[in-house]
Parts: C-alpha cells; sequence; structure tokens
C-alpha cells in the first residue's frame, strides 16, 4: 500500500533544516559582502566582480534565502496542522 501524504516529523524537520540553510546563506552572503568591502582591490576585475556581485549573485542568494525560509515555514506549518488533524 503506498502512502499518500507526509509524516509531520519528518516535514518539520525538512522545514526546519530548510530554515537552519537559509540563514547559512544569508550568512554566505554577509560575508562576502563585509570582507569584499575590507579588501584593498582596485581596477577593472574588481569594478567587474563587484557590480555581479551587488547585482546578479546578491540577488541570488536573497532568492534562495527567502526561498528556503518561506518554504521551510510552510513546511513546519503543515507539520502542526498535520498533527492536529491527526489528534496528536
Amino acid at each position: 500500500m503506498s502512502m499518500y501524504g507526509a509524516h509531520p516529523a519528518q516535514l518539520a524537520h525538512l522545514g526546519r533544516s530548510m530554515q537552519q540553510q537559509s540563514e547559512a546563506v544569508r550568512h554566505v552572503s554577509a560575508t562576502i559582502t563585509s570582507v569584499l568591502q575590507g579588501t584593498t582591490w582596485v581596477g577593472p576585475a574588481r569594478d567587474r566582480f563587484e557590480g555581479d556581485w551587488n547585482g546578479s549573485f546578491r540577488v541570488a542568494l536573497d532568492r534562495l534565502r527567502d526561498a528556503l525560509d518561506m518554504a521551510g515555514r510552510d513546511c513546519v506549518a503543515r507539520s502542526v496542522e498535520l498533527e492536529r488533524v491527526m489528534g496528536r
């Protein structure tokens, strides 16, 4: 017999893991931004990297961070609701 749905504890664990990874992505972004700002590096290569970092790279990381956080919250909320519905 196949299962349809989710195991509440596993779903909650997945959600918390996504939220933790969201925080890890935030930390990576903040660290690189801080180190880049404190790095003595002048020239077109820096200008290109800094432009890419402040443009597409950081934007992509911010989107990933937000998506992980939202999905994690959703998983945790669904696990709580499943527990409630199952009477646990």
